[in-house]
C-alpha cells in the first residue's frame, strides 16, 4: 500500500516491537526500548506531501537505507501496525505529538531535535491504547483544520 500524495500532512506511524531491543538511534546514541507499541507523530508538509510515510515504510521493509532521522533506526527494527494521515497544511505536527503525549509515554528527545517537545516517539504497552491515544490526537487535529483522513 501506498500512502503519498502531493497533499500535505501530519502522520503518526505505529509500529510494533515484539521484544526488548537496543538500538542505536544516531545522535541520540543507545536507547533500550521495551517490547510494544510505539507512535511516530512527524509532518509531511515539505516538497513531495505526504510522501514521506512512503519513504518511511520502504526503510521498514528494508528497501531503502538510507537513516536520515531518528525514527529511521527505529523503522528498520520494528514492525508496522498502522499509518494516521490528518491533510493540513497547517502546522500542527507539535500539537498532535503532545496529544499523543497526554495518553502515552515520551521517549524523551526522541524525533524532537528541531523544537521543544519532549518528543514525537510515544510508547504504548499494548495496541488497544495506543490506537485510541493517536486516533484521538488525530481527531482532534481534525477539528482544528477541517481535513481529515485516516489511511
Amino acid at each position: 500500500m501506498r500512502y503519498g500524495c502531493d497533499e500535505l500532512g501530519i502522520y503518526t506511524i505505529i509500529l510494533s516491537l515484539e521484544k526488548a531491543k537496543q538500538i542505536c538511534i544516531g545522535a541520540l546514541g543507545e536507547i533500550d526500548f521495551a517490547p510494544g507499541c510505539y507512535a511516530y507523530t512527524g509532518s509531511a508538509r515539505g516538497p513531495g506531501g505526504c510522501r514521506r510515510v512512503d519513504r518511511h515504510i520502504e526503510i521498514l521493509r528494508g528497501t531503502r537505507n538510507t537513516r536520515r532521522w531518528h525514527i529511521d533506526y527505529l523503522l528498520a527494527q520494528a514492525g508496522l501496525v498502522e499509518v494516521f494521515i490528518t491533510r493540513t497544511s497547517r502546522d500542527l505536527e507539535c500539537s498532535i505529538a503532545e496529544m499523543v503525549g497526554e495518553r502515552l509515554v515520551p521517549i524523551k528527545g526522541f524525533g524532537s531535535s528541531d523544537c521543544r517537545c519532549i518528543s514525537h516517539l510515544h510508547y504504548g504497552e499494548d495496541l488497544v491504547s495506543t490506537m485510541a491515544a493517536v486516533s484521538l490526537a488525530h481527531s482532534r487535529a481534525a477539528s482544528m483544520t477541517l481535513e481529515p483522513s485516516r489511511e
